[in-house]
């Protein structure tokens, strides 16, 4: 074809192939590193109970390198998803696993109550506090 036509027909097909192998191995690659590189803070809420309507008591379970100092977040909301409820917790060094037990203090009985997040490396990138306007949030704890 080549000495009819003069083209030259290089198979474009496996270029297109071979590249999109290495854009897959590159994200594959990236993706791993973000994991071995996280947060080594492992969090979980086990329970929480309204236990008035100006409190809840949650109870969160942190897992975390013993020398490391971890901030976390809670949140309460009523039923229209409005806080009522919001603290910043600063757990300090020590045992690698910690049982939280918090009492947060509520304007309103709470419907839902959350973990937002927790990090070692200071406040978690998590949504802040979503109080109606003029609404000055509770102190924290509840005492």
């Amino acid at each position: 074809m080549q000495e009819r036509y003069g083209l030259d027909r290089r198979p474009v097909g496996r270029w297109i192939g071979i590249g999109i192998v290495l854009v897959a191995f590159v994200a594959a690659l990236g993706f791993v590193t973000v994991g071995i590189s996280g947060d080594p803070v492992e969090t979980r809420l086990v329970t929480w109970d309204d236990v008035a309507p100006d409190r809840v008591d949650m109870a969160v379970q942190v897992k975390r390198p013993a020398d490391v100092e971890v901030t976390c977040v809670l949140r309460a909301q009523d039923s229209r998803r409005i806080d009522v409820g919001y603290a910043t917790v600063v757990i300090p060094p020590g045992d690698g696993e910690v049982a939280l037990d918090y009492s947060l203090r509520t304007l309103a009985p709470a419907y839902t109550a959350e973990l937002l997040g927790c990090s070692s490396e200071g406040v978690p990138n998590v949504p802040p506090p979503q109080f109606p306007p003029g609404v000055v949030p509770p102190e924290q704890p509840w005492s």
